[in-house]
């Protein structure tokens, strides 16, 4: 039987994957600022290929998801900024994680090492694209990337460009890899190339993540949907609980980071609620519950769903609550564990304190750039960057010793 192209590539990357796994730290960095260089080199193919992208979504996704979808300029020269970033940030190769000697005298000691091949299912944001394989690279392992079918054109005009820069490197342009096929067969693939993929990781909605987790028989890191609480404590600056709110909510709502749902003390709920109102008018749809809509009577009556929402839209969910152990009680039974805000002059408080939602980024924790937001209790939580793309091994040195 004829091997799949997805196959094919995989067979590729485990040929080649040694150039990274085992590429030093000069070299990478090398490799990472001729990958950045050729981004910005190939700016106008990129762009077009974007352009035929978004002519083809249009209409058939909203609006605030199309902003996912564009690339500009700007937008290419920030990717830049995120690869060479990484060069700047400790190789995580080889760390020293902890060092014993046992009674025997064996000396015992953890280094992290390199997964080897990573792979990255992901839906319609093509700076995903270089984000991946800048991370893979400089934590030495080989990418094997799939976009979806509304971004690929984007995707592969970023690879392309990847490659032609990684290609007068030291490192072979084999070690990373776009998915030509945008069926569910090759996502499937992927899913069960036990043997050849080392961790997968999906980025994107709720429905693409859980088929991830559901259907895979390789090792997954669950990123998660961003249901991402403001409360506004009876002891908030209501001036800057507006503010928050208003910037978590509608700075780039199409993003995981944005908040979907506002919890308002009832002790400040008449005199803030007007105010968050205010801020809104005309440019965010309000779901409120019944006491909440005593103060926004133009607002909507919140659904059974939308609390458990991730809306991706200028869209928000309100509700008051009785205090401090209320809200808690409810983020506990609505939220996705991506991002909470508490706004107030108590400092008893919890997460995001007096600050937007919307840092929940890799670019703004200092990990140059992102692989994804990690919603899991596993050795990888919150922003995932180099650190958290390496394993480790125990090194142990002995001197003849055996076992009885």
């Amino acid at each position: 039987m004829t091997e799949s192209s997805t196959q094919q590539l995989m067979d590729s990357l485990l040929a080649n994957k040694a150039a990274v796994n085992l590429a030093n730290t000069a070299d990478k960095n090398e490799a990472l600022a001729l990958m950045a260089d050729s981004l910005l080199d190939h700016e106008a193919e990129i762009i077009a290929a974007n352009q035929l992208d978004l002519e083809k979504a249009k209409g058939q996704i909203p609006d605030v998801m199309l902003d996912r979808l564009r690339l500009t300029t700007d937008r290419l020269a920030g990717m830049a900024s995120g690869i060479r970033a990484l060069i700047d940030l400790p190789d995580p190769v080889g760390r020293l994680l902890g060092e014993h000697t046992a009674d025997n005298g064996l000396k015992i000691e953890k280094r992290s090492v390199p997964f080897g091949l990573i792979g990255m299912i992901y839906e319609s944001r093509p700076n995903v694209t270089s984000d991946v394989a800048a991370l893979a690279l400089k934590s030495g392992n080989a990418a094997l990337l799939r976009s979806g079918k509304d971004a690929f054109n984007s995707a592969n005009a970023i690879m392309q460009a990847l490659k032609a820069g990684l290609a007068k490197s030291k490192i072979s342009p084999k070690v990373i890899e776009l998915v030509q096929d945008t069926s569910r067969q090759s996502s499937t693939e992927m899913m069960t190339a036990r043997g050849k993929i080392d961790l997968l990781i999906p980025r994107g909605g709720k429905g693409l993540i859980r088929a991830v987790v559901d259907n895979a028989k390789v090792p997954v890191i669950e990123t998660g949907t961003g249901i991402c609480h403001i409360y506004v404590n009876k002891a908030a600056n209501l001036d800057e609980a507006v503010k928050i709110t208003a910037n978590a909510k509608m700075s780039r709502p199409s993003v995981c980071n944005a908040a979907e749902v506002c919890l308002v003390d009832q002790e400040v709920a008449a005199d803030f609620l007007p105010r968050l109102a205010a801020a809104f008018a005309g440019k965010v749809e309000m779901r409120a519950d019944e006491r909440a809509k005593e103060f926004l009577p133009e607002a909507k009556a919140a659904g059974p769903d939308d609390f458990d929402t991730e809306f991706l839209d200028y869209i928000m969910a309100i509700k008051v609550v009785d205090g401090i152990e209320e809200a808690i009680d409810h983020i506990a039974k609505h939220s996705t564990h991506h991002s909470e805000a508490i706004v107030t002059e108590d400092q008893a408080a919890a997460v995001y304190v007096n600050a937007s939602t919307r840092f929940t980024d890799g670019g703004e924790f200092g990990l140059g750039c992102e692989l994804g937001i990690s919603t899991q209790k596993m050795h990888a939580r919150g922003p995932m960057g180099l650190n958290e793309l390496n394993s480790y091994k125990y090194i142990v040195r002995g001197q003849g010793q055996v076992r009885e």
